[in-house]
């Protein structure tokens, strides 16, 4: 299978996705063209790797929702190809599994997954992780990192960096940093912030928004010099965006 265009970025300018969803099942991928299509996503649907490779040489995806399991060709070999090609290496691809062990994750990001959805799923979490992978991908440099002032988010290996130095997070106040990050000067509400960085089942009732943004803030300070994540009344919160540096 040739791919002929040798670049790839997302194009999110009419803020249409387009998803290509490569599942055996039938029924999966109606429910995913369903799902998605009430959002404002384009979906094509692929029942194998063969057909998936035809519908990613004719049409580019923004983002690929990948069957683990699938006969002939599995997800996992798809996708350690598709990462070979330098056509579609870049391209964001979410594994849809039944079971996720250790040993699985680790063998899915030796191939280049950059997400997994255990199955079944609600619509709003495969809604939400969509959404969270693009923005991400379209945020990162071709090296993966995202820069704001002298702080440095990797996102391949989800470390961060201030001043060359690393800044020990743990993975609810990674995912935070990364959510502000990509949005620098952008507001938003603790409800949108809920919807994107915690798991699906918080309830949204207690103060732990505020309690993570106060965890986050006493380690990412010192490249900003002071309120890092501004607190924006009536709405929620914001990453300032630095300083330019002057010195």
């Amino acid at each position: 299978m040739q791919f002929h265009d040798m670049s790839w970025t997302p194009d999110l300018s009419n803020k249409t996705i387009k998803v290509l969803a490569v599942d055996d099942e039938s029924a999966i991928r109606e429910m995913i063209r369903f799902t998605l299509s009430r959002s404002g996503m384009d979906v094509e649907g692929a029942a194998d790797a063969r057909s998936a490779l035809v519908s990613i040489s004719q049409r580019r995806p923004d983002i690929i929702l990948m069957d683990w399991m699938m006969p002939g060709i599995s997800g996992l070999d798809l996708t350690r190809r598709l990462r070979r090609e330098p056509a579609t290496a870049k391209i964001p691809i979410i594994m849809l599994t039944a079971r996720l062990t250790e040993d699985d994750k680790v063998a899915g990001l030796d191939a280049g997954t950059d997400d997994y959805i255990l199955k079944p799923f609600s619509p709003r979490e495969l809604i939400a992780r969509i959404n969270a992978v693009v923005r991400r991908s379209g945020a990162a440099g071709d090296d993966g990192r995202i820069t704001a002032g002298s702080l440095v988010l990797d996102t391949v290996s989800r470390q961060a960096t201030s001043d060359g130095n690393t800044v020990a997070l743990g993975p609810t106040e990674y995912r935070l940093l990364e959510f502000f990050i990509s949005h620098p000067g952008r507001a938003f509400s603790r409800g949108q912030i809920m919807d994107h960085v915690w798991d699906f089942e918080f309830d949204g009732t207690s103060n732990i928004i505020d309690v993570y943004v106060r965890y986050l803030r006493t380690k990412i300070d010192r490249p900003f010099g002071h309120d890092s994540i501004e607190t924006v009344r009536g709405v929620g919160y914001r990453l300032r965006e630095p300083e330019p540096d002057v010195s």
